[in-house]
């Protein structure tokens, strides 16, 4: 019985294997899309160009423009517009002149600004320009103020007045007037107070003392130092050399001192004795100063 068992068993049939040979087509095809595959990788990685991000950073930088010539033709213009004669042929000269300055438009504009029947006559004593600021394509607009000697019969009187005018500037640097001279205002005094200096405590009273006694032989010698001598007091050129022998030395004003490290800086009004003109010249200056071999010295 078990025999027969096992004969039945070796009478069934074993499980068929696929097999591919390896010269089939198929796998000669799928060997050289591989190889294929794998040269095409190494050649990229090769040849592949090395690519990253580049952050460009750009730098505006500001335009001066020269406005030297702009100030200049503005200042000759001003001399003629404000100045004439009590007389019809000075009047008519000035209107000339004015040609080289104003448009044809202003020119017509401007005609009848100064009459002959106007007992006046007047001359520029002084031109200065406050600004110069360009308002569009190749225009400035330039803000000035005129002092004119006003004679009226026999009485005389100095006045000034602000304004504005536009200047056109061509591409070869000529200029024109182009905004008959309008008048506005200057700038004011400003109510800005800068921080003053206050001692912190952090220099002794004895340290103040010698500061003291030290600035004042240095101003006193200063103005009138060569730079060998201010070497015994100035360090790395701090100060520069006057070479004025007309400054006497007056006194040192409301020193301030403060200290960090072992370095102090001084807050400083000297005041001078202007021989040539009699005037008392305040300097104000803030040193730094550092003891060096046991003595004091302006860095």
């Amino acid at each position: 019985m078990f025999q027969n068992k096992n004969k039945k068993q070796e009478k069934q049939k074993k499980p068929r294997v696929l097999s591919i040979g390896t010269r089939r087509p198929v796998v000669i095809a799928l060997w050289a899309l591989l190889i294929c595959a794998f040269a095409f990788a190494v050649y990229k990685d090769f040849t592949a160009v090395d690519t990253h991000t580049v952050h460009e950073t750009t730098v505006v930088q500001e335009e001066v423009t020269d406005t030297n010539a702009i100030e200049s033709f503005v200042t000759n213009f001003a001399k003629v517009y404000y100045s004439w004669e009590q007389s019809a042929d000075s009047i008519e000269q000035r209107a000339e002149n004015l040609k080289y300055y104003l448009t044809d438009e202003l020119q017509a504009l401007t005609a009848d600004t100064v009459r002959s029947d106007v007992p006046v006559s007047s001359k520029v004593e002084d031109v200065q320009i406050w600004s110069v600021e360009e308002i569009g394509d190749k225009v400035y607009k330039i803000v000035y103020s005129v002092s004119q000697n006003v004679i009226n019969g026999e009485e005389s009187s100095v006045i000034t007045s602000v304004y504005e005018v536009s200047v056109y500037v061509d591409d070869a640097g000529d200029m024109v007037i182009i905004q008959s001279p309008t008048v506005t205002g200057k700038s004011q005094k400003s109510d800005y107070v800068p921080k003053a200096a206050e001692p912190d405590g952090t220099v002794s009273a004895q340290e103040s003392t010698e500061i003291t006694e030290f600035l004042t032989t240095f101003f006193t010698l200063y103005p009138a130092a060569t730079e060998q001598e201010l070497s015994y007091y100035v360090s790395g050129g701090a100060l520069p050399v006057i070479g004025n022998d007309s400054y006497v030395f007056a006194g040192v004003v409301n020193p301030v001192f403060t200290k960090n490290g072992d370095a102090v800086t001084a807050n400083v009004a000297v005041q001078y004795l202007d021989q040539r003109t009699g005037m008392t010249q305040v300097s104000q200056f803030a040193l730094q100063l550092r003891q060096v071999d046991g003595n004091w010295k302006i860095i």
